[in-house]
């Protein structure tokens, strides 16, 4: 397992507008991810966990530090070389899924792959295989408006995994399903985690937080506390 932090946040802080206006998302946050490990980000609303997603994934940048994943700087990207990080390295579950809705299950799961040239068949075929760890065997050629919002963050979370991605960005992804199916979506990221990937998990529930090497708490844009994985009664003593 490689040596090198699958994510690194130096000193982060991401200022929203300017003057009296100015809203502080992260204050000098810093954070690190070892390839292998699932860290668990809690805190109230407002607390910075989506921001830090959107910085770790390249979807925002940084007023002020530094992000890498697998060691390369974000910040010091080209667009179209970050859009090639994002689309081989990172995987991200949206709270909204963002899906293509013209593309069926299995063409949405296997998009990444196709633009990243992996040849129709073969892309067609992984992203079966993640749609069936999913618990989505027989649904492929489903639209996402043909398919329940559970459903549907299935899909999102297949997207996320497939490949050989090393870092998977998870936004509350059990936030549209039931007890049993967010089990089997947390078994699935832990799988992940324990063949060498690295995820960051953003859940409001200390059981899910449980399934992870370490749990973070946010507030008010920093690191108030970190710890390994506790009892649930615990975990919702600490938010």
């Amino acid at each position: 397992m490689s040596t090198v932090p699958a994510l690194e946040i130096d000193d982060v802080s991401r200022i929203h507008g300017r003057g009296d206006a100015a809203v502080h998302a992260l204050r000098g946050l810093s954070l690190r991810v070892a390839p292998g490990e699932l860290v668990a980000v809690m805190g109230p609303s407002g607390s910075g966990k989506s921001t830090l997603l959107n910085l770790a994934g390249g979807l925002d940048q940084a007023t002020a530090g530094r992000v890498r994943v697998q060691g390369e700087e974000l910040g010091s990207l080209k667009q179209a070389a970050l859009a090639q990080l994002r689309r081989r390295k990172v995987g991200y579950v949206f709270q909204d899924f963002n899906l293509i809705p013209s593309l069926t299950a299995e063409e949405n799961v296997a998009l990444p792959l196709e633009l990243d040239a992996i040849r129709t068949r073969r892309a067609a075929a992984m992203a079966r295989s993640v749609l069936d760890e999913v618990g989505l065997s027989g649904l492929y050629d489903r639209f996402p408006d043909d398919l329940s919002g559970g459903q549907q963050q299935r899909v999102a979370i297949a997207r996320a995994v497939v490949g050989e991605r090393c870092l998977i960005l998870a936004d509350e992804p059990t936030g549209a399903l039931d007890s049993e199916t967010g089990e089997q979506v947390l078994a699935l990221l832990r799988a992940r985690c324990d063949a060498g990937v690295a995820a960051l998990l953003v859940t409001h529930e200390a059981r899910y937080a449980g399934w992870a090497d370490r749990v973070v708490f946010l507030r008010d844009g920093t690191v108030i506390d970190e710890t390994a994985p506790l009892s649930a009664d615990s975990l919702l003593a600490g938010t």
